[in-house]
């Protein structure tokens, strides 16, 4: 059978907070996002694995107060002051900045600004402050101190619900029935279902089959 080459398409993804889908793995996440006046000093931790649904999290919130948001890695002490200006800040990835002693002196500052300022500071980032690595001594006790919260490991609802949405995002059609038979196979993990939708969106493409049960079979196979 002769082969397609798969063409990176960019995905329609969605990330308003109507596609959120609210389960007991996050429920009590979107809660404390969504009181932010009861952050202790103005701050928060969003704390959880890869793909469980931090960074649409974080967009929702970034959102509704117009604030900016900046990978861990790109911040500068010189950019700052601007993105104080708008008294809200979402850092993604916050640990990356364990690996540049810059870096972490430009978190520091940007922290100092918004507390100066009683701006508000919302971090992502997958462990807790004390195993990032941080070598900035103020900036290990401020980030330590930090009030934080936890998205859990998702449940068969919301494995579900995130394996609806990717597909929707990829405009893929799937048979209702592989939804469960999906989450009962795979790795209880957001991150997997990630890349188990793309790797078959990539094979049904390549080979010009239907999303299948059969294909799914051969797919997750593959991811072990």
């Amino acid at each position: 059978m002769s082969q397609q080459l798969p063409l990176p398409l960019p995905l329609r993804q969605s990330q308003g907070r109507d596609d959120f889908f609210v389960a007991p793995a996050n429920a009590l996440a979107l809660a404390t996002l969504d009181a932010p006046e009861s952050w202790p000093s103005g701050r928060m931790l969003l704390i959880g694995p890869e793909g469980a649904g931090k960074s649409h999290l974080a967009q929702i919130w970034a959102d509704a107060r117009h604030a900016p948001v900046v990978r861990a890695a790109d911040l500068t002490t010189e950019a700052a002051p601007q993105l104080v200006q708008a008294r809200a800040v979402v850092v993604e990835d916050a640990a990356d900045v364990a690996a540049d002693p810059a870096t972490q002196t430009a978190l520091f500052h940007l922290h100092n600004l918004l507390q100066a300022e009683r701006g508000l500071l919302l971090l992502t980032a997958a462990t807790p402050p004390r195993d990032w690595g941080l070598t900035l001594p103020d900036l290990r006790s401020r980030m330590e101190a930090t009030a934080n919260v936890r998205i859990s490991p998702p449940d068969d609802a919301l494995l579900a619900a995130v394996l609806i949405k990717l597909f929707s995002d990829r405009q893929l059609t799937v048979p209702p029935a592989l939804i469960p038979w999906l989450v009962s196979h795979m790795d209880r993990s957001l991150a997997t279902a990630r890349r188990l939708v793309a790797a078959l969106d990539a094979r049904a493409l390549a080979e010009g089959r239907a999303i299948t049960r059969p294909l799914a079979a051969e797919v997750l196979d593959s991811l072990d």
